[in-house]
C-alpha cells in the first residue's frame, strides 16, 4: 500500500452512454491515494466490420499511472490488430479459439510494446497495471483478466460468473513463481508485487530463458467464453481492487438490485456504489464499469419515491445531529450515528450510499461556522 492522503478526494469521474443495445455508466475516485492510478475504456461499437461488438476496461495501475494510461489507450489496438481478428468476417460465426488467441496475443504485443519505451526500458519508470476486460459480441461474452480487478456477470438476480483474482498464493501461480527464481513472501512476489499477473512491472520479467508467460509476474490474460442469454443477462460489472477489497461479488450484485430500480442513471449508482466502499474502509483508487443489457433493472416510480423519503429522512436526522451537537463530527462518526437508528428501518447498505450527500452537507455546515473541527 503506498502514502495515503490526510484526507480523501471524492471528486469523481462520470462517464455514461449506449449502443448495441448496451446502456453503461462509469464512476472514478482517487480516494486516499497520493494520485490517481486507475483508467478505465468503454467502446460501444468497434471499429472495422466489428460494429457490433462492443469493448469495456478496468486498469488499475500500481507504482505510477504510465501503464494504466497506454492500456486504457492501446490495449483495444492491439486486440483487433492481431491476425485472429483480421480474419474475422460479420456475416459468419467467429471462430472462438480464434478469439481467445487474438485477445491472449493482443495482451503480449501491448506488453512488448510497452518494455519499448524509453521510460520503462530505461527502468526509470517502473509502473505496472492490472487488466480486466469484457468484449460483447451478439452471441458471446468474453472475459479477460489478468491481476486482482474482478469482471462479474449477473444474470436473473444472482452471480453466474466471476473471474478469478491472480494472486501470489494460488497454487499455479505460486508454482511459475518458483520456477522463475522468485518466491512468494507474506502472499506477495519477492515480498513485494500482490498480484501475479499485470502489464508492465518489467523488473519483474528479467529471467533468462523463459518466455514472457513464464516470467515471476505474467501479462497472460485469463480468458473465459460465455454464451449470451439474452432474456437472462442483466449486468456485467467491472471493478478495481478498490471496489472488492471491501464488497463482496454477491453483496454488490444484491446492491445492485435495489439500487438500479432506483435510478436509471448508471453513473449514480456508480458513484454510490464508490461513496459506500469509500465509508466500509477501502483506501484505495476506486473504478467501476456497470453495463447493462436490457433485462437489467430499471427504475420504478415505487423505488423512487421510497429512495427519496428515506434519504430525507437520513439527511435530516443529519442536521438533526448537526444542531445538537457541541463540535463538527467526523464522518465515521455522523455514519455511526445514522447506522444506529432502526425505526423506521433502514436497508443497511443504504446509509453509505448516501455518504457523498452526507458529507456535502457536513462541508455546508462547516463553510457556515456554526462548528470548528476537521472533518
Amino acid at each position: 500500500m503506498g502514502a495515503l492522503l490526510s484526507t480523501p478526494k471524492t471528486e469523481k469521474y462520470n462517464e455514461t452512454g449506449s449502443g448495441n443495445g448496451l446502456r453503461y455508466g462509469i464512476s472514478s475516485m482517487q480516494g486516499w491515494r497520493i494520485t490517481m492510478e486507475d483508467a478505465h475504456c468503454a467502446i460501444t461499437q468497434l471499429p472495422g466490420n466489428l460494429k457490433d461488438w462492443s469493448f469495456f476496461a478496468v486498469f488499475d495501475g500500481h507504482a505510477g499511472a504510465l501503464v494504466s494510461a497506454m492500456c486504457a489507450s492501446e490495449l483495444l489496438k492491439c486486440i483487433v490488430d492481431t491476425e485472429e481478428f483480421k480474419k474475422v468476417n460479420p456475416d459468419l460465426a467467429p471462430s472462438i479459439p480464434e478469439i481467445e488467441r487474438g485477445i491472449r496475443d493482443g495482451f503480449l504485443a501491448l506488453d512488448e510494446r510497452l518494455r519499448q519505451l524509453p521510460q520503462l526500458a530505461s527502468g526509470e519508470d517502473k509502473s505496472g497495471s492490472t487488466a480486466v476486460c469484457v468484449l460483447i459480441t451478439p452471441k458471446h461474452i468474453f472475459f479477460a483478466n489478468c491481476g486482482d480487478s474482478r469482471a462479474v456477470l449477473i444474470r436473473e438476480g444472482s452471480v453466474a460468473f466471476a473471474t478469478v483474482d491472480h494472486k501470489p498464493i494460488n497454487p499455479t501461480e505460486k508454482e511459475r513463481i518458483q520456477n522463475a527464481g522468485g518466491s512468494v513472501i507474506i502472499e506477495r512476489v519477492n515480498g513485494s508485487l500482490a498480484v501475479s499477473r499485470s502489464l508492465g512491472d518489467y523488473a519483474y520479467k528479467t529471467a533468462k530463458g523463459l518466455g514472457p508467460t513464464e516470467q515471476l509476474i505474467s501479462p497472460e490474460p485469463e480468458i473465459t467464453v460465455l454464451d449470451r442469454d439474452k432474456v437472462m443477462d442483466q449486468i456485467i460489472v467491472l471493478a478495481c481492487d478498490g471496489i472488492w477489497d471491501v464488497l463482496s461479488s454477491d453483496a454488490l450484485c444484491s446492491l445492485l438490485q435495489h439500487r438500479m430500480r432506483c435510478s436509471d442513471d448508471l453513473s449514480v449508482v456508480c458513484n454510490e456504489i464508490i461513496d459506500m466502499c469509500l465509508y466500509k474502509g477501502s483506501s484505495d483508487n476506486m473504478s467501476i464499469v456497470l453495463v447493462a443489457f436490457d433485462p437489467s433493472p430499471r427504475a420504478e416510480a415505487k423505488y423512487k419515491k421510497e429512495d427519496e423519503e428515506l434519504e430525507q429522512l437520513i439527511l435530516q436526522r443529519a442536521k438533526d445531529f448537526l444542531e445538537k451537537s457541541d463540535r463538527m463530527p467526523s464522518m465515521e462518526i455522523m455514519l455511526n450515528h445514522l447506522q444506529d437508528f432502526t425505526e423506521p428501518e433502514l436497508p443497511p447498505f443504504l446509509v453509505y450510499c448516501k455518504s457523498g450527500k452526507i458529507r456535502r452537507l457536513l462541508e455546508e455546515h462547516q463553510c457556515n461556522g456554526q462548528n470548528h473541527s476537521n472533518l
